[in-house]
């Protein structure tokens, strides 16, 4: 059955800090949480390089009748710090976060749903067995849009924009630019474009829209080499392949960054996952249409 995700009315979410150890001190992480704090069915979303806990507030509301969300800010992007070093914006640091968040959620397993950035994050945590009975920490596994092997076309189109200063008249004017680097998201209304960009900012003394994230977080981006590519490709694939969750790997049909061969493999290899192909759609599916909604609800809540 069809879901409206527009059908599901939550409150606004609540807002939290947990503190996290860095290179040279301590960091705090903000999550946004939705639903009952009490729920034990907990989904933890994670967001893209670039973007913000914020992007899954349509997916959150539509689930939280029936779990407990948690939307995190990685560190040096919406309501959360930013590293003192900016090679820390790397996906040790970001694993080692979450571990620290979930240990904070005192839940036994939750839901992972991963976007970009955030299914790499959601690989590394997957990956790990709970010493007391060597199971996962993660029960399902939604992957949107990444894999093991990014493709290069992929990289490129977002170190063209990642890290680059900006500054807007207007809430409009940041969202037109928002369009205008993320096409690939797929088509969404002037609402939807706003809603995808209020969190992204914020108005400066001056009366101008600035990022609210850290635009050093390209800079370790930037520096990856051939050779240090490769052998990033080959862990995280022994990582992914570790995997025993039940795992559904979204995938923008236009995609730039995950190829039809990736993702073929990672039906192979691994958990197997499931795929689906989302039309019309590039890198990445962001969750605020109906149908895209209702994939990742009839996953999570299915018996």
């Amino acid at each position: 059955m069809s879901i409206n995700a527009s059908a599901f009315s939550q409150p606004s979410p609540r807002l939290h800090h947990v503190s996290c150890l860095n290179a040279t001190g301590m960091h705090r992480m903000a999550y946004w949480e939705w639903g009952d704090a009490a729920n034990p069915h907990v989904v933890v979303c994670a967001h893209g390089l670039s973007r913000q806990g914020r992007d899954f507030d349509v997916l959150a509301r539509a689930l939280g009748n029936q779990c407990r969300v948690v939307c995190p800010d990685v560190v040096g992007r919406g309501q959360s710090d930013w590293l003192p070093d900016p090679m820390g914006y790397q996906l040790p640091t970001y694993v080692a976060d979450m571990f620290t968040l979930l240990a904070r959620l005192n839940a036994t397993t939750v839901d992972w749903v991963g976007t970009s950035m955030g299914g790499l994050i959601g690989i590394g945590v997957a990956s790990r067995r709970r010493p007391v009975d060597g199971q996962s920490l993660i029960r399902r596994f939604v992957i949107n849009d990444v894999g093991p092997t990014i493709d290069a076309a992929g990289l490129a189109r977002i170190g063209s924009y990642v890290g680059k200063p900006q500054r807007h008249a207007s809430l409009e004017a940041a969202a037109a630019y928002v369009q205008s680097i993320s096409e690939t998201f797929g088509p969404h209304t002037p609402a939807q474009w706003l809603d995808l960009t209020r969190w992204q900012f914020k108005q400066d003394t001056d009366g101008t829209f600035v990022p609210r994230g850290d635009g050093a977080i390209g800079v370790p981006f930037k520096s990856i080499t051939p050779e240090l590519a490769k052998m990033g490709e080959a862990l995280t694939w022994l990582a992914y392949d570790a995997i025993q969750s039940p795992t559904l790997l979204v995938r923008g049909a236009e995609s730039d960054l995950l190829s039809p061969q990736t993702a073929r493999l990672m039906t192979q290899r691994g958990p197997k996952a499931r795929l689906v192909e989302v039309a019309g759609v590039g890198h990445a599916p962001m969750f605020q249409q109906p149908d895209q909604v209702d994939l990742v609800r009839q996953f999570l809540l299915a018996p």
